[in-house]
């Protein structure tokens, strides 16, 4: 830390940042209407500084954050200095620094004095913002038009006063205008806590000095990240991992990327991606940004804040008219897809430069399960679950199930809150046996997750991935199992494909079936007391086991046989050789 700064003021400010920013998020928790953002989690919150650079950022979705920049520059491009206090501005135009449509920005400044000194920033994944079909999330769409409202830099709110103009043209566009409207209140709300708090702490330490702790945090954590780089072995380090397709043509879907190391700094280039495709799972440039500097942030050590001064030890390169960079009108609703890969793609190359931080691909991103209709009493309901799965196994441990990817930090929505709120019965919630990668530490088990509809005729849109191209193992470690689609009409089972869009019957049954995590180290290193627990747990069956450990393993008592085991081995080995 630089001489002039004070080390225990400095750790006074960041923690306080840090106790901001979290208070911000939580109040949204407390405030919002809709499920996705208070059950499923799927928003963020972060503060800038005057200067519109990220200095903190809230313990929510971290493939949000990187995508800041880019929206906080078409916001100081639109509105420069005319900004006054109680102001509130919102965009959602993927080619004006949003992301989606879905994911609707907020941005409330600070005002200390009467001058900007930062702004708190809240985005929100929103249930509907109109468009061809409800939730806005397809995959098959084929132009951002058909995706819903496209919402430039515009004021929601004015000195405080909402703009009523704006109000009703989103509520007169989506399918659930009360919580849409219900979650952008909560995001105003919030960024009012913010506000309050930043206030005091100004108030504390003078704006002279409170300007020179916050640019310093930002000095601080590139400095980290700097001084940590040049410890990494330097060159360039090639990844490939796909996509299996786009819901509309059968081609897969190449994600490359060289992650070059220099000396204090890297390069991410991913030149040799597929071009851009006519679905929706077309990624912007924001945020494919902002999944590199996630996978990157993630390779540190736990002690670099997470703020723009990671940003600037990171190049990133992507080819115009590629998938990771498309050119408008191209479809991006169901990005996010096509963002796990990227973090995949980056986390193959970057096991390739800290091999004892990286584990092996997880299950390749939440597949989102989109029905919609109307109930028997005729009212709208669009129940929009994501559901989260496994982490691929890691250097000293197995992977985890039933979590959020780590790109993300969302959650699976409770049975219950479905159950309660639409005309839905979920009749599976449950870990699939034998799903993850083998090694010595294997991945995470997938999810089974079940939906039977209780009304007429529902609009299904599924998208999932990691049906062709199931996650990877490191270090010997195996992939994990594909994922699965199933609808059942009557005593009918039909396997669907990854990315579905179609009409489903009441009491038909759709089922997804999450791929597990790879496995991470050599499948015979692995510790026989814990294969006999997996057993023994219903994680793991005596055939997997046999199969990938050659171990034997009675299925009744989780009891291994030693010498059959043995020789087993024995002859794996000589048959290797």
């Amino acid at each position: 830390m630089s001489t002039q700064f004070d080390p225990v003021t400095f750790a006074v400010v960041k923690n306080a940042m840090d106790s901001i920013v979290d208070e911000i998020a939580y109040t949204v928790i407390r405030t919002a209407r809709s499920e996705i953002v208070k059950d499923v989690m799927d928003y963020s919150a972060a503060i800038c500084d005057r200067h519109g650079r990220m200095v903190a950022q809230a313990k929510t979705i971290a493939l949000h954050l990187g995508a800041i920049p880019e929206a906080m520059a078409a916001l100081q491009q639109r509105y420069g200095n005319t900004l006054q206090p109680g102001d509130a501005v919102i965009v959602n135009d993927p080619y004006e620094g949003g992301m989606h449509l879905p994911d609707i920005f907020m941005f409330v400044p600070f005002f200390y004095q009467g001058e900007i000194e930062g702004y708190c920033v809240v985005i929100c994944h929103h249930t509907d913002v109109g468009g061809r079909v409800p939730g806005s999330n397809a995959s098959d769409s084929t132009e951002i038009y058909q995706e819903g409202l496209r919402i430039p830099v515009l004021k929601l709110y004015e000195a405080g006063k909402v703009n009523e103009t704006l109000e009703r043209i989103i509520a007169q566009n989506v399918r659930v205008p009360d919580r849409v409207l219900g979650d952008l209140k909560a995001q105003y709300a919030a960024s009012q806590i913010g506000v309050r708090e930043l206030t005091a702490l100004f108030d504390r330490y003078g704006r002279d000095d409170s300007r020179a702790y916050l640019n310093e945090l930002l000095d601080y954590a590139e400095r980290l990240t700097r001084e940590e780089i040049r410890k990494w072995p330097k060159g360039t380090f090639h990844f490939v991992d796909y996509i299996d397709d786009d819901g509309l043509s059968p081609d897969p879907i190449r994600i490359e990327v060289a992650l070059t190391v220099h000396e204090d700094r890297v390069s991410a280039d991913y030149t040799g991606s597929s071009p851009q495709v006519r679905a929706a799972i077309n990624s912007t440039l924001s945020y494919t940004k902002s999944c590199t500097y996630l996978s990157v942030r993630c390779a540190l050590l736990g002690d670099v804040p997470n703020n723009a001064g990671v940003f600037r030890c990171i190049d990133v390169h992507v080819p115009e008219g590629s998938v990771l960079n498309p050119l408008p009108p191209s479809a991006v609703a169901a990005r996010a897809l096509t963002g796990y890969r990227v973090f995949d793609a980056m986390l193959g190359a970057l096991a390739q430069v800290v091999p004892h931080r990286i584990p092996a691909a997880g299950e390749g991103g939440n597949t989102v399960v989109c029905l919609s209709g109307k109930s028997d009493e005729g009212k709208p309901y669009i129940i929009v679950d994501m559901i989260c799965g496994a982490w691929g196994g890691r250097p000293a441990s197995d992977g985890i199930e039933a979590i959020t990817n780590a790109s993300q930090n969302l959650s699976n929505t409770p049975v219950e809150t479905l159950e309660a709120q639409h005309p839905v019965r979920v009749e599976a919630y449950e870990l699939v046996e034998d799903s993850c990668g083998a090694g010595q530490y294997r991945g995470g088990l997938g999810i089974r997750r079940s939906y039977r509809v209780l009304a007429p005729d529902a609009l299904l849109q599924l998208r999932a991935d990691r049906m062709k191209f199931p996650p990877y193992g490191l270090a010997g470690g195996t992939p994990a199992s594909p994922a699965r689609n199933v609808l059942q009409h009557g005593d009918e089972l039909t396997e669907l494909p990854s990315k579905v869009g179609m009409t489903v019957a009441r009491n038909d049954v759709v089922t997804h079936i999450q791929p597990g995590g790879g496995g991470f180290g050599d499948p015979m290193d692995r510790d026989w007391d814990r294969i006999r627990e997996d057993v023994w747990n219903h994680k793991l069956t005596a055939k997997y086991v046999l199969e990938h450990y050659k171990v034997v393993v009675d299925p009744h008592t989780g009891a291994v046989d030693h010498t059959a085991s043995e020789v087993l081995r024995r002859n794996a080995l000589a048959q290797a050789a």
